[in-house]
């Protein structure tokens, strides 16, 4: 009898405690475009569920990476704890991850969605999420000399559609068809994902429960570098404001209070901001606008909360579960009772 064979040096699937779940994937598919007598597909959009053996909240959370990134930013951790994904299972939500139009295993293809932006560079990656000189970061996951865990990191990154307004329109269009096939939902952005969640609620506002945005792209009417212009407020793409507007100028040149978003009103939305990032600075601006356009968005500062040492990746850093907590409270206040 031979011997067994050794086990490998790197076997997760040894050490990670057994999961009693349901899990799937599907596809909104994109549309149909002609091209030298051919038909292709635009712009489809990979979706991946898992839940719980009894799902106890009443309401699915959809769960939308950041940019340049993909679904997996919300599965194990870079120190390979489980991530937000996981624990929202845990709590009793159906969840779904999806991968935004031309990201992760959603097809890009510059002949079929249009050019693509520059790509993710390590340095990026360094700038936006290690602590750099901010003795307030300490929790991220690895150290920044790690050159193994910052290849692995880095890895998933893509690059981002050139057309910023162009992308978040495609989001959005495939997010309202996505919550038409699965009913009334929770969105939780990160990033870049952030300016979809308003313009998913102005979609489908009977089918978004909630926002939950982790320091959402911003702030409004901002530049953001090798990413485009938010040239209608919060977003680079049109919101249905009342009275209507035909320019974006005429949102930023527009009276506060003069312009509402009917479909925020009403909607509970979060924004959750980190002690230590350079990007929470855009958050209450963003705060402010939507309120004043009729919305009653909450910030949460997590330093308020007892959370200390977190930077942009607040969701996967060191103490991810902690940063979570406050977040499921905060549901917890607005969803009906569990089922």
């Amino acid at each position: 009898m031979s011997k067994p064979e050794a086990t490998p040096a790197y076997a997760p699937w040894e050490t990670t405690p057994a999961r009693t779940v349901r899990r799937g994937h599907f596809w909104l598919p994109g549309d149909r475009v002609s091209l030298a007598g051919n038909t292709y597909q635009s712009g489809p959009m990979f979706v991946e569920w898992e839940a719980p053996d009894q799902v106890t909240q009443s309401w699915p959370i959809i769960l939308m990476h950041g940019g340049g990134f993909q679904g997996t930013e919300w599965f194990d951790t870079p120190d390979g704890r489980p991530g937000w994904k996981q624990r929202l299972v845990e709590a009793g939500y159906a969840v779904l991850v999806v991968d935004r139009p031309g990201h992760g295993r959603s097809p890009f293809h510059v002949e079929t969605l249009g050019d693509m932006g520059p790509p993710f560079s390590y340095e990026g990656g360094r700038q936006i999420y290690f602590p750099g000189d901010d003795e307030r970061h300490t929790q991220w996951p690895f150290a920044p000399d790690d050159d193994a865990a910052m290849d692995e990191f880095i890895a998933g990154y893509g690059p981002l559609p050139a057309d910023l307004e162009a992308s978040q329109t495609l989001d959005a269009d495939r997010m309202a068809a996505l919550l038409d096939r699965i009913g009334p939902a929770i969105l939780v952005t990160h990033s870049a994902s952030g300016p979809d969640g308003w313009l998913v609620a102005d979609r489908r506002p009977q089918l978004v429960k909630a926002i939950v945005a982790i320091e959402p792209m911003g702030p409004p009417f901002a530049e953001i570098p090798n990413i485009g212009a938010m040239t209608w407020g919060p977003t680079a793409a049109p919101l249905l404001f009342k009275p209507a507007v035909s320019h974006p100028d005429e949102v930023k040149h527009a009276e506060p209070g003069t312009l509402k978003l009917p479909s925020l009103a009403g909607l509970p939305i979060l924004i959750v901001t980190a002690e230590a990032s350079a990007f929470a600075k855009a958050s209450p601006p963003t705060a402010a606008f939507l309120n004043t356009a009729g919305g009653s968005a909450e910030l949460l500062h997590l330093p308020d909360h007892g959370i200390h040492g977190n930077g942009h990746g607040l969701i996967y850093e060191k103490n991810s579960d902690a940063a979570l907590a406050p977040v499921l409270a905060w549901l917890a206040q607005r969803s009906p009772v569990s089922r």
